[in-house]
């Protein structure tokens, strides 16, 4: 099958040929359909030495974990509940299916999980995935093209509210529009907060941020954001979501919070950084992040996207086949108004 290729950190992806995925008994094959480019492959991509206890791809390694498509194989173990045909995504982890964390839908727990997408389970950017059965969600028939696709970033965002703890009347503010921040803004203003503030250096992102639910945005790059929140709000958040996952946003975002508030850490940073610890202290902050989702954050996500109770159709910004994948992967490592790319296996251009 043809597949986007990891070769060694810091050089472009190549589009070449693989070994077809073949199911185990707990196994399912998906003919992926759409798989979006994630800021955590990009980080990949580039480790050399696994900073930030990030893993070292080996050569050959097909990345890729935000994925859905259609049924093509079912293992026999899975035989009844899922059939072929059926679209489908996944939450992308090899897990046991048996044990506690699995069973309450905390895969990511589980001594044997691994990460679809990273070493020897190859991911999304091909043609073909393998994925456990166990994890696989059908896809409601009327899905748009790539939609299942959006699922596993949207539960990221929604995770991460739900570690908020969010209050209906709510003030938060989200440090970072890109995708994670768009879809933490998406269901912070559908869980009832009040003000949703996004902020981003990027202005086209904070322009997009009002399409997902954001109240209002903030140029970082010309504002003031502690400022111009007090402006819109009238106080400090209630919430701070850091969203950017680099070194000096957490003591931004501590800076930014009001007293008794939360900050939530949804944003991955791969380098030391620093804080101010007394800062924290003093206004009493409750601290917590939020990593990956649950299997029930993919189910009710794709339910509020069935229903049409969440604006995530506008997060695609671009759709491309394999001839233009590289090209497009390795433009994402610098900064513009990109929002979510897929890559389109069926896809001609």
């Amino acid at each position: 099958m043809r597949a986007a290729i990891f070769h060694a950190a810091g050089t472009p992806l190549s589009i070449g040929a693989v070994e077809d995925p073949v199911p185990g008994a707990g196994d399912v094959i998906l003919k992926v359909e759409a798989c979006g480019i994630c800021g955590s492959d990009l980080h990949l991509s580039d480790n050399h030495d696994g900073a930030g206890g990030m893993a070292v791809l080996p050569p050959g390694s097909v990345m890729g974990h935000e994925f859905c498509g259609e049924i093509v194989a079912v293992g026999a173990d899975s035989a009844g509940r899922l059939k072929v045909g059926q679209r489908a995504t996944a939450v992308p982890m090899m897990s046991c299916g048996t044990c506690l964390p699995c069973l309450s839908g905390n895969p990511k727990r589980c001594r044997e999980a691994a990460f679809v997408g990273i070493g020897e389970n190859g991911g999304g950017y091909a043609e073909y995935v393998r994925v456990r059965a166990h994890e696989t969600l059908p896809l409601p028939g009327h899905f748009g093209l790539g939609d299942g696709a959006l699922v596993e970033p949207l539960a990221v965002g929604l995770h991460a509210v739900e570690r908020a703890r969010l209050r209906p009347g709510d003030s938060v503010l989200v440090v970072g529009a890109g995708p994670v921040g768009l879809a933490v803004a998406m269901w912070c203003r559908h869980f009832g907060a009040r003000h949703v503030v996004a902020s981003d250096l990027a202005a086209a992102r904070v322009e997009a941020a009002a399409r997902f639910g954001a109240t209002d945005g903030i140029d970082a790059r010309k504002e003031n954001v502690g400022e111009r929140f007090r402006s819109i709000a009238g106080r400090r958040p209630d919430v701070v979501f850091d969203c950017v996952g680099a070194p000096g946003t957490l003591q931004l975002s501590m800076d930014y919070a009001d007293f008794d508030s939360r900050v939530v850490v949804a944003g991955v940073c791969m380098h030391p950084d620093r804080i101010l610890p007394v800062k924290a202290v003093t206004k009493e902050l409750d601290l917590v992040f939020a990593y990956c989702y649950r299997r029930q954050d993919f189910q009710l996500t794709i339910e509020m996207l069935d229903a049409g109770r969440i604006p995530a159709g506008e997060l695609v910004s671009d759709r491309v086949g394999f001839d233009a994948f590289p090209d497009a992967f390795e433009a994402l490592k610098k900064p513009n108004g990109q929002v979510k790319v897929l890559l389109e296996p069926g896809r001609t251009r």
